[in-house]
């Protein structure tokens, strides 16, 4: 396959980028190691609220990615996904190779990383060895299908707050334990959980799981020694994870803790290689999906020119179009 840019990473920052390339009348496509477009978003918290991007009070996660898709759509990018992006060649004439996990390959006059934070794994639950598929999830996908249950979420960041806020209307109970007294989450987060009574165990570690063919209960022992028993059909374990970039780091670009870094351009060290979104890296960056959004626009406008000299860097106003 041969495109003017290959996207890598099919979060909602490539997708934008994928809109955008079709908007400069550039060729796109977009790789990813995922089997669905959305990345971390689609993953980990589709059913959640966004409340970062400019002009939606709030948008549904999944719903966000239907719409990027929706947009990006117009310009009909290929989509590769369910294949790891794994080498990267400059060939003669300029351009790039870029070697996927099923031998195939994609040349492309442009490479833009969009990986987010690369690959990742959730961090295990000690106590829940054994149990995943029997109560335990580190995600929540659709929240519906906690409805009446007991459930105990374990954790003390954004995301643990984040799932309890969203299965408090869905669920029978939901009770939120952390081994420390203090929280990693956004403190509005944490203040909304706790307005809606959530009950929330510190200094608390979870002990035991215990059920037949599923989690009935979770026994967790207090900071003085002593336990408590909660009921549970489902148990969050939202305990943070552990992300790499994975084949990316070996691609020859500067690295600054596990993060590409860019210049004004989004251009990275090699030579026709971007990066935007949450895997980019400079001075004062901010790490929300709108700032993604930014830099997709501002990386895909300098390609265009990069690609074609004779081409504005600056294209003009969307509507324009319309």
């Amino acid at each position: 396959m041969e495109v003017d840019l290959l996207i890598v990473g099919a979060g909602p920052t490539g997708l934008f980028a994928a809109y955008y390339a079709g908007f400069r009348d550039l060729s796109a496509a977009v790789v990813d190691a995922l089997p669905e477009p959305g990345g971390q978003v689609t993953a980990m918290y589709p059913e959640k609220l966004i409340f970062d991007v400019a002009g939606m009070p709030s948008v549904r996660g999944r719903d966000l990615v239907a719409a990027l898709v929706e947009q990006a759509g117009q310009y009909q990018p290929t989509y590769l996904l369910g294949r790891q992006a794994r080498t990267l060649s400059t060939l003669d004439d300029g351009r790039l190779a870029v070697g996927l996990a099923d031998g195939s390959a994609v040349v492309a006059g442009s490479v833009l990383v969009t990986a987010g934070i690369g690959e990742f794994r959730p961090r295990p639950l000690p106590a829940a060895n054994g149990w995943h598929g029997r109560g335990v999830v580190h995600f929540v996908p659709q929240l519906d299908v906690h409805s009446g249950q007991d459930v105990v979420v374990v954790g003390g960041g954004d995301s643990a707050f984040d799932w309890a806020l969203a299965l408090h209307s869905v669920a029978r109970s939901v009770t939120l334990v952390h081994r420390r007294a203090t929280f990693r989450a956004h403190p509005g987060t944490v203040r909304k959980v706790r307005e809606l009574g959530v009950p929330i165990i510190t200094d608390a570690e979870v002990a035991e799981l215990r059920g037949d063919q599923a989690v009935r209960e979770v026994e967790i022992t207090l900071k003085d020694g002593s336990r408590q028993v909660l009921p549970a059909q489902a148990v969050v374990a939202a305990l943070g994870f552990v992300a790499d970039l994975g084949p990316i780091e070996s691609w020859g670009l500067e690295l600054d803790h596990r993060h590409v870094v860019v210049d004004s351009t989004m251009r990275t060290s090699r030579e026709r290689v971007y990066a935007a979104g949450d895997v980019a890296a400079y001075p004062g960056k901010v790490k929300l999906i709108a700032t993604g959004f930014g830099e997709a626009a501002t990386a895909v406008n300098n390609i265009a020119v990069a690609l074609d000299p004779s081409a504005h860097l600056f294209p003009g106003h969307s509507s324009d179009s319309g």
